[in-house]
């Protein structure tokens, strides 16, 4: 016999989530989601959330789920993404997931176990509406589900590291991530840059950049780019650094020092 369509369990598959108004707003019927409920073919994962019984939800099905779910497009970034690709100075056992969206993160999501910290992002301070898009710098990821999920480029990666620097993430830290950037596309990187409406990321770029010179870096013209006017103090109690006009620590005022004594 061949099931309702009302029922559409085709809506939720194994390892994914969904909110309970998703689900009726995408056809499925309040019959056909409670008696799923009741027969266990759905379980409760918190207040107005459903999932698969006895499936985990990985970090990955999250990411797919947020997508299908939200009204713009959720992805894996930052930190994440590079880490992913392998350009992560070091993976950390207990890293956070970071999530980015022009989308507010929802309410329950703080409220689900699903083994993992999430650190979401907004994104509408950093990127200009479809510079991503422009840029083509999200990509589909396949895990082994029906549906891939989005993660950033590691050119927008890094921009999105930057974002957090110094509160979150260390000089030290973005420093060292930039040392594995040695095969960057200056295409996508000036795309991005042109996007970016965050002044600080974009100083923050040709700073860590700079200490570096790869051979991208001589296709990216500063000048060409949006980088505000005036002093702005990134670290606090730090020195100016007069090209780009940051405050940095004193280890990192000689941008160049590194390529001296060999160490970063």
């Amino acid at each position: 016999m061949i099931a309702d369509v009302r029922d559409r369990l085709d809506l939720l598959p194994f390892g994914q989530l969904a909110t309970r108004r998703w689900l009726l707003s995408e056809g499925m019927t309040r019959h056909a989601l409670d008696n799923a409920l009741k027969s266990r073919k759905f379980a409760t994962l918190t207040r107005g959330v459903v999932g698969r019984p006895g499936v985990a939800v990985t970090w990955q099905g999250l990411a797919v789920s947020l997508n299908r779910i939200l009204a713009g497009p959720v992805y894996v970034g930052g930190i994440t993404a590079l880490e992913q690709a392998g350009l992560g100075h070091y993976l950390r056992s207990a890293s956070p997931l970071h999530l980015y969206s022009a989308e507010p993160c929802p309410a329950w999501l703080a409220k689900l176990d699903l083994g993992v910290m999430i650190d979401w992002h907004g994104t509408r301070r950093l990127w200009r509406e479809n510079a991503q898009v422009q840029a083509d710098s999200l990509k589909k990821q396949s895990w082994g589900g029906p549906q891939p999920y989005l993660m950033a480029a590691p050119e927008q990666a890094y921009l999105e590291v930057l974002a957090d620097v110094p509160d979150k993430v260390s000089f030290e830290y973005a420093d060292q991530l930039m040392q594995g950037l040695t095969s960057l596309s200056p295409r996508r990187l000036d795309v991005l840059l042109r996007g970016c409406r965050h002044i600080k990321v974009k100083r923050l770029f040709f700073f860590f950049a700079a200490r570096y010179d790869y051979g991208w870096l001589k296709h990216l013209d500063s000048t060409a780019y949006d980088l505000g006017s005036g002093k702005r103090v990134v670290a606090k109690g730090g020195k100016l650094d007069s090209d780009y006009l940051i405050t940095v620590p004193d280890a990192f005022h000689d941008r160049f020092a590194h390529k001296i004594t060999g160490s970063a």
